[in-house]
């Protein structure tokens, strides 16, 4: 199974409440992606505030999205989207958790 992002990239303003919190407390944004696939919020959102760290935690968020949401993609992809457009790849990763408005999270535990 092999589908796309549910938003681009450059999808930010498709919810701009979402972008404005991702742009002024990423780090609280980050932890909420990574509690809704399965890691720890607290711990996630202070790794997101570590250089070098940020960027493995980042890859690894990223990758359990794609995985869960059965999205095709790459580890060097992930890794451009997080290194080139920061904010954008994590406003893209909460949109993918949330889902779109109406649909029912599938979220496997």
């Amino acid at each position: 199974m092999s589908s796309d992002w549910q938003h681009g990239i450059f999808g930010c303003f498709d919810n701009l409440g979402l972008c404005i919190i991702s742009y002024f407390v990423p780090c609280y944004q980050f932890g909420k992606n990574a509690e809704a696939v399965g890691e720890n919020c607290l711990t996630c959102g202070f790794a997101y505030l570590c250089p070098i760290v940020n960027i493995i935690a980042a890859i690894k968020i990223r990758q359990k999205i794609r995985d869960q949401k059965g999205i095709a993609g790459s580890t060097v992809n992930d890794l451009l989207m997080i290194c080139c457009c920061t904010l954008c790849a994590l406003v893209q990763e909460a949109q993918e958790v949330q889902g779109a408005p109406g649909q029912v999270s599938m979220a496997r535990e």
